[in-house]
């Protein structure tokens, strides 16, 4: 006999696809972009700094006042169709641009392939669910503030990837939404990177960019980084125990049922064990140590993207034969989930595209230039606050962290001496601002890789962080003005 509840999964995936038809996808928005980076290069004049080695940091960097025109390079349409795949390695010198980034993705969509298969996750998070009824609230402030560590201490951000996987079900199974796992991961790891104390790859890189100690300035980064945290977990507690409470009011709210079909693979908490067998025990355990393995190696083993990759396939490979897969069985279940997220891989390279055209095109020293033009003459107050709006803007242009250090705190750091400002809180200022813009950037493959993991369409996560954003925002300006008077 037909009923409503046999006619609802087919009104959730009408529902769904509704949705999805009224934004476009990831692929179509960064394609979109390349093409838009790359009109610019037929507007903007071509320009560059001179670049010299800076020993203190291993890297070339900008050189304050050389800057020059160039001849132009401005991209066609030829250069566009090649920027996907140039953002995965350089066509003309093939030296590696993204690809390291997009082959972890697939290793670590196989290994996730193979444990899916044993049970054992599905079983732990039933069982992980039933010993923390009523609890599972402060899941999210203490995997946020570890999150944040990662991020302040080494820039833990590619690395969040693997993650996705394993704290999306247990979110969904605690009657939370994939945002807010999502949530959990970006803005956890993302506001410590924003506040980052000692992290080598922002903080250090650009304090020896700028010629000072790298501890110069610390206390006022670690009060953006604990007054960001306590927004953020607040914000995040705050819309997971609303959508608990009521899931219409989920950002995802007609996408839910798919997302628990999908996450949690068809599984009902309610009729399935929730005992886990000796077996999945130890394979939790192996599990677990291969994510401790990659934190050791990423941050006291200089572990890169080829390690974590080769981590996780001999890892899913341990872990097959221990519950005992056939050859055929083993192979099957890794490429399966190697094929979950080979969309994300092709983001990754779709993300470094846009990137690739912009530096082709000679536009980003021609940006920075013009941006140098506007803070002559400022008071220390317009200055300070010129100056994180100028590194915000050219976050969206260089998503990296390091990258953007190297290029702008040559150039910018030496104009604070003229206003009156302390150098320290131009490198606060440019972290502050390219930890927030990486919250949301389109060319950072973390934001676009770690949505589509998470099946969550870039409109709907601005439609639940600008608050947050806004919030952020007038916390940093406030500390920065302050800090002027300190």
């Amino acid at each position: 006999m037909s009923s409503e509840l046999d006619k609802q999964p087919e009104r959730e995936d009408t529902h769904e696809h509704d949705l999805l038809s009224r934004f476009p996808t990831a692929y179509t928005i960064l394609f979109a972009l390349i093409a838009i980076v790359a009109a610019l290069t037929w507007v903007i004049p071509a320009g560059q700094y001179d670049r010299e080695m800076n020993d203190a940091i291993g890297r070339e960097v900008a050189v304050p006042g050389s800057y020059h025109e160039v001849d132009p390079n401005p991209q066609g349409f030829v250069d566009v169709m090649l920027a996907p795949g140039a953002g995965f390695y350089d066509p003309d010198s093939y030296a590696a641009n993204a690809i390291d980034v997009a082959l972890f993705v697939l290793f670590l969509g196989g290994f996730l392939g193979v444990v899916n298969a044993t049970g054992a996750i599905d079983t732990g998070i039933r069982s992980a669910m039933k010993k923390l009824k009523g609890h599972e609230i402060w899941m999210i402030p203490i995997l946020m503030t570890l999150f944040a560590i990662g991020g302040t201490t080494y820039g833990m951000a590619e690395e969040t990837l693997a993650f996705y996987g394993l704290l999306i079900p247990v979110m969904i199974a605690a009657g939370y939404d994939t945002v807010t796992a999502v949530a959990i991961i970006m803005l956890g790891a993302g506001i410590g990177v924003l506040g980052s104390t000692i992290n080598p790859f922002a903080t250090v890189i650009a304090a020896n960019a700028a010629n000072i100690p790298f501890t110069s300035g610390i206390v006022l980064r670690f009060v953006i980084l604990i007054l960001g945290l306590v927004i953020c977990i607040a914000y995040v507690m705050r819309y997971a125990g609303r959508v608990k409470k009521d899931p219409s009011r989920s950002i995802v709210a007609k996408q839910l049922a798919s997302h628990r079909s999908f996450f949690l693979k068809g599984h009902n908490a309610q009729t399935d064990s929730a005992t886990l067998t000796s077996k999945q025990s130890l394979i939790l355990i192996l599990f677990g140590l291969t994510f401790v393995v990659m934190i050791w190696g990423v941050s006291s083993q200089d572990w890169w993207m080829a390690r974590m990759g080769a981590l996780f396939l001999g890892s899913a490979i341990v872990i097959g034969l221990f519950a005992r897969m056939g050859e055929k069985e083993l192979t099957g279940h890794f490429v399966d989930g190697a094929r979950d997220l080979l969309g994300v891989a092709l983001i990754v390279g779709l993300a470094r595209g846009i990137v690739v055209i912009m530096q082709n095109g000679l536009i980003a020293d021609t940006l920075l230039h013009g941006a140098v033009g506007s803070l002559s003459g400022l008071g220390n107050l317009a200055f300070i606050n010129l100056m994180f709006w100028i590194e915000a803007g050219m976050s969206f242009l260089v998503p990296s962290s390091s990258g953007l250090a190297v290029l702008s705190m040559p150039i910018l750091a030496p104009l604070s001496d003229f206003s009156g400002v302390d150098r320290h809180l131009i490198v606060t200022a440019y972290q502050s601002a390219s930890g927030l813009v990486n919250l949301i950037n389109p060319t950072f493959a973390v934001v676009v890789g770690g949505l589509a993991i998470g099946r969550v369409s870039y409109d709907r996560w601005l439609a639940f962080v600008w608050p947050l954003l806004l919030m952020l925002t007038v916390m940093i300006t406030v500390v920065l003005c302050i800090g002027t008077y300190l």
